[in-house]
């Protein structure tokens, strides 16, 4: 079936009545509006039939609403225009601490233009205190912004009351109503407001069109400068399909509003109703009256809100209030600004209703969703239960991505500064240095490799998880030039979410790719977890003296990569269901392929170092290799291959959080030249059982690749070289990428 939406506060559908007025104005009436012949009259007449009908909805005359490009520029104009055309009479704005960004940050931009600005308090419900507002009114005080009604939790702010407190002090009133138009009535002038801010797309209307309400005698700033469009207030020919839509949505909002409020007031009450009887201990945010109809904010106690969305995704649309991370708990500000407990704030989930919510679909939401929190509740014992034949898409219960769930680097090496290095004569790598396993003399002839590696599923099927997290580990031994001896499992398994045969598939695709190395897997360790995660313990063995490092590099060195990089975009992209089974497929075969072909590659060649590259991504493990070895090198774009697809998500937004952190934590250490935004993500993406990147003199590099791509199949490219160190360790070269 369907996934439900159940995400309106975020956006909402274009209602097919706004959809057929904005046809002819698609299709037929394309003149503009400006013009003086009969094409431009037709369009200036529907562009102020719009405005007439948003004026009616707001309660104003239609003079007084500007049409914009949505609720972000209805705040950055009435903000900063306030901010500039009274600059004359004060410098002091008043905001509450739980406004939209587009408001915060307007107000922080501000700040670094001389504007001072007083961010309010809110209470356990999130409501502003009017006399909070009272108090930090003075003299030089020009604007209060506060907005109806907050997106996450509903609260209903007393706007008529701070409007009226503004007023008696000369200072003027802006709130941003996007929440709240078409969800409850916002009428001007009961609220009192100077400035109205409108975002269309929260109302049934279209992306990318807004309005301004701006009271007759304010004067604004003028942001956008032009021609004399909208009153001189704003330049830009008019976006008439959209604000014909608008226009309309507005309509439907005020014939609709007080009924259709009623309704999902009814709806939202049956849902959290059944939500309380089924989890006692939840917590429904936001004020308990003076809140949106629609609009549901849970806490789930002790669970994180990211493993909820993701195993609702299937069934349910919701937004997250935390993004729980391997090292952090990022809450929403709103629920911190309300000092919502840790242990709650971390599992709060944002359910808002719309026109089209159905009870029958918050019936199905209610069995959905008390099915997924009682799987998740850390004293579940019960065996989960699924349909014979059900597909378990195993990504689905893991809120982090393979390797991109690691400790960002940073933060992991400050710990290990503060470790003592282990000392004894038969060390010969330990955990002081950035390569990936530790390295202990047997005898003059022979030294073991040992390391291990284990992380979440970044693919749904069992099977082909076993087989990437078994490739992926037994990486690091064919980085240091070892052959593996066996292998141990590493478990975590969350008992009370998935049937134990998904651990068995697991394990069986791990056996598989064991075996292809020519090793065998002995027992191993399994803990019951929250999330399911598997890797492998490897023992290897390698001659001392023929040992490869993450250091050694010489300048002269060519740098050569034996893998595409993108697995982590892509895989990203995967468990959001924007993959076909063409890149799924290469995907998957990339992964699994392990890096033995290139290792035995490298017996026959001269190596200075080597790595894999794995969760820190290319430019982080290079950088490790460049800071052992004290030595800078230049990369070229246009030689590094990258899985097909994997620069178009990343301009669609997908982006895992690991390679965020990763370009963050490399970016000091790079001079990009030329690179597009995309590229530097690519470049810095979080790898999954990535290929080894390899520095030895340039004259071996040709014969290197040639050697390997024929034995292997696969391609190995230069991608770069090997230079004395500089102010920036890397230099990235720009141009077309593979």
């Amino acid at each position: 079936m369907k996934p439900i939406y159940l995400d309106y506060n975020a956006t909402t559908p274009v209602d097919p009545l706004v959809v057929e007025a904005m046809i002819p104005y698609l299709k037929e009436h394309f003149g503009n509006p400006s013009s003086g012949h009969f094409f431009g009259h037709i369009t200036r007449r529907a562009v102020e039939e719009a405005r007439r009908k948003v004026a009616k909805m707001l309660r104003c005359d239609a003079e007084e609403v500007i049409f914009t490009s949505g609720g972000s520029e209805s705040n950055n104009y009435a903000i900063k225009g306030v901010a500039y055309a009274y600059r004359h009479k004060g410098n002091h704005i008043i905001t509450s601490q739980i406004e939209h960004p587009a408001v915060l940050e307007v107000c922080r931009f501000l700040e670094t233009q001389g504007f001072a600005v007083t961010y309010l308090p809110v209470d356990r419900y999130g409501l502003v205190d009017p006399d909070d507002v009272r108090k930090a009114i003075g003299p030089r005080t020009i604007l209060i912004s506060v907005m109806h009604a907050n997106n996450e939790v509903g609260t209903i702010q007393p706007i008529a009351e701070i409007s009226a407190l503004a007023h008696e002090h000369g200072v003027l009133m802006h709130s941003d109503c996007a929440q709240s138009v078409g969800k409850i009535p916002v009428h001007v002038d009961s609220l009192g407001v100077d400035l109205l801010s409108v975002a269309g797309h929260k109302l049934y209307a279209p992306k990318g069109i807004g309005a301004l309400y701006v009271k007759n005698g304010v004067k604004l700033e003028k942001q956008i400068h032009g021609a004399d469009h909208e009153r001189n207030l704003r330049a830009g020919t008019e976006n008439v399909p959209e604000i014909v839509g608008l226009g309309k949505a507005c309509e439907l909002a005020e014939e609709e509003t007080e009924t259709a409020a009623g309704r999902l007031e009814k709806l939202r009450d049956y849902f959290e109703q059944a939500m309380v009887e089924a989890f006692p201990d939840c917590k429904i945010n936001g004020h308990p009256t003076l809140r949106l109809p629609n609009t549901s904010n849970i806490s789930f106690k002790n669970i994180e809100a990211n493993t909820i969305v993701s195993e609702l995704s299937d069934t349910i649309a919701v937004s997250a209030g935390a993004a729980c991370h391997s090292d952090s708990v990022d809450v929403s500000y709103v629920l911190k600004a309300m000092n919502v407990p840790l242990e709650f704030a971390m599992g709060t989930i944002r359910f808002s209703l719309g026109r089209f919510t159905t009870e029958e679909e918050i019936d199905r939401a209610i069995d959905a969703v008390k099915e997924v929190i009682a799987k998740l509740q850390p004293e579940k014992e019960d065996v989960p239960q699924f349909a014979e034949g059900e597909e378990i898409k195993l990504t689905r219960f893991t809120h982090g991505l393979g390797c991109a769930c690691k400790l960002r680097p940073q933060m992991l090496e400050a710990v290990l500064r503060k470790l003592p290095v282990p000392t004894g004569k038969n060390i010969l790598v330990d955990a002081g240095t950035a390569d990936d396993a530790a390295v202990y003399k047997l005898r003059d002839d022979l030294a073991i490799v040992q390391s291990v590696d284990f992380f979440t599923p970044i693919v749904d099927d069992p099977r082909d998880f076993g087989r990437i997290a078994a490739a992926n580990s037994l990486s690091d031994i064919y980085a240091m030039g070892a052959e593996p001896l066996m292998a141990l499992n590493i478990v975590g398994f969350p008992s009370n979410r998935l049937p134990m045969d998904v651990l068995e598939a697991i394990l069986s695709g791990a056996y598989e790719v064991a075996e292809q190395a020519g090793i065998s897997i002995i027992g191993g360790h399994t803990v019951d977890d929250t999330e399911p995660k598997f890797g492998l313990a490897v023992t290897g063995i390698v001659h001392p003296e023929k040992i490869l490092r993450n250091k050694g590099a010489k300048p002269g060195d060519a740098l050569i990569l034996t893998k595409p990089i993108g697995t982590g975009i892509l895989s990203t992209a995967l468990k959001r269901g924007l993959l076909n089974k063409e890149q799924k497929d290469q995907l998957i075969n990339t992964m699994v392929r392990l890096n033995k072909d290139a290792a035995d590659a490298m017996k026959e060649f001269t190596v200075h170092a080597c790595t894999d590259v794995t969760g820190f991504g290319l430019l982080g493990h290079l950088l490790e290799m460049l800071k052992a070895s004290e030595v800078g090198a230049i990369l070229k774009v246009n030689s590094i291959a990258a899985l097909p697809g994997a620069l178009s998500l990343i301009q669609e937004g997908v982006v895992p959080g690991g390679t965020k952190n990763n370009f963050s934590y490399t970016y000091p250490f790079v001079r990009y030249e030329n690179l597009t935004a995309s590229q530097k993500f690519l470049l810095n993406d979080a790898q999954t059982s990535g290929g080894l990147l390899i520095s030895l003199p340039a004259e071996q590099a040709d014969d290197y690749c040639r050697i390997f791509n024929s034995r292997s199949g696969q391609e190995a490219r230069i991608i770069g070289g090997i230079v004395e160190s500089g102010e920036q360790l890397v230099r990235v070269q720009g141009g077309e990428q593979v």
